[in-house]
């Protein structure tokens, strides 16, 4: 007995505002080919039943084109795969906040998808002998809480939700958190023996406890992606991709699909006491060195120890060069941080950088109910980078 684990496509999603030559941003098209590759593998693996935990579309309202590549390529499992049933709960992203938005979810019913978006269901498959209790967003923001515990005589008790564990994010770095997450308790997971627990929500492919996992996402769409990055490389994960569960031998396997487009954090550069010559050509260097050069990646470089006087005399025509050959390249500068500052009521502590502080204070804004607030953090933070780069230019 085999299923397919996906979750956080996250359709739809638009960055960096470059466009293919169709007119369409060209990140939303990678996201989308992500998808395609990954149908094309689990068509290929032929599993009993496919689960996807949440976070299909980027926004409540998906473009047309997220909503029409989701129609094709279910339709395509659906076709191809006509006896695995393919069960679809909603994620935050995929959430209405008011009553009055009516969720794109209940088109997948007219594909014969079992779909949860509203409250959890029990989808019962008594010829695979299987039991999926799928749990959406909006279920795990109800009190109380839907009870999660296996029912009835099904060998194969699955929960699927979409959430945040304790202690996935360090407690401390919160930059790689999907905003708008509900939070889920180690005793949500383990109070029975689930035969598998599949998540969604967290971007990187990770083992929660035994028979619990996080499928991870299909392309780097979080505004931090370079801690996707970061955290795949200490885990010796190659990359995005779903998961192929066994659920008879309790056994996991990871199947990564070809990446779209290149996601490259180049080795952080330190400019202590350098004068901008010198900065020009070590930033030349560490770019040269990126095998089959940095065209069409995205890229980001990080330079510390940056005054503000040597960040103005670099040589930013080189510099816009590689913007424009790159589908988006983040010369990262950061100054000099004081030494010795003192924080809040006479406390020691490092000094809030801007972005830091601009994230704060957008993360806790109201906000009204339609506006998506991962988006609109996100969208605040590349104004400030945006502006401070044209600082730095000039």
């Amino acid at each position: 007995m085999r299923i397919a684990h996906v979750a956080d496509l996250h359709l739809g999603a638009r960055q960096y505002h470059r466009l293919n030559a169709r007119g369409r941003n060209q990140r939303e098209e990678d996201v989308g080919i992500a998808f395609v590759r990954a149908v094309d593998g689990i068509i290929a693996a032929r599993p009993d039943a496919v689960l996807v935990a949440g976070d299909l579309f980027h926004a409540v309202r998906p473009s047309n084109s997220a909503i029409l590549l989701a129609y094709q390529q279910f339709g395509r499992l659906r076709r191809e795969l006509p006896d695995a049933p393919i069960v679809v709960i909603a994620g935050n992203h995929d959430t209405p906040r008011s009553t009055d938005t009516v969720s794109i979810f209940g088109l997948l019913h007219e594909l014969g998808l079992y779909v949860a978006h509203e409250s959890a269901r029990r989808f019962d498959f008594p010829g695979l002998d299987l039991s999926v209790l799928a749990v959406p967003h909006a279920a795990l923001t109800e009190t109380p809480r839907p009870a999660l515990e296996p029912s009835g005589d099904a060998k194969y008790q699955v929960l699927m939700t979409h959430g945040e564990v304790p202690g996935l994010f360090g407690g401390l770095d919160r930059t790689m958190a999907e905003a708008g997450g509900a939070h889920l308790e180690d005793s949500d997971l383990l109070r029975a023996e689930w035969a598998y627990v599949a998540l969604g929500h967290y971007h990187v492919q990770h083992e929660v406890h035994p028979r619990v996992w996080y499928s991870g996402s299909l392309e780097y769409v979080s505004p931090n992606p370079w801690g996707e990055l970061r955290e795949e490389a200490t885990q010796g994960i190659p990359g995005k991709g779903w998961l192929l569960v066994d659920l008879a031998a309790s056994r996991v396997t990871r199947h990564p699909i070809e990446a779209p487009r290149r996601v490259l954090d180049l080795p952080a550069l330190d400019a202590t006491d350098l004068a901008a010559p010198e900065l020009d050509r070590m930033i030349a260097s560490a770019v040269g060195e990126v095998p089959n050069g940095v065209e069409g990646a995205v890229v980001r470089l990080v330079v510390r120890e940056v005054s503000r006087a040597v960040a103005r005399e670099l040589d930013h025509a080189k510099i816009r060069g590689w913007k424009a050959s790159a589908l988006h390249f983040q010369l990262d500068l950061r100054r000099p941080e004081e030494r010795g500052r003192q924080v809040g009521s006479g406390a020691p502590g490092r000094r809030q950088t801007l972005p830091e502080i601009l994230e704060e204070f957008l993360t806790h804004r109201p906000l009204p109910a339609a506006v998506d607030r991962q988006a609109f953090v996100a969208e605040g933070l590349k104004l400030l980078e945006d502006a401070d780069h044209a600082a730095a230019d000039g």
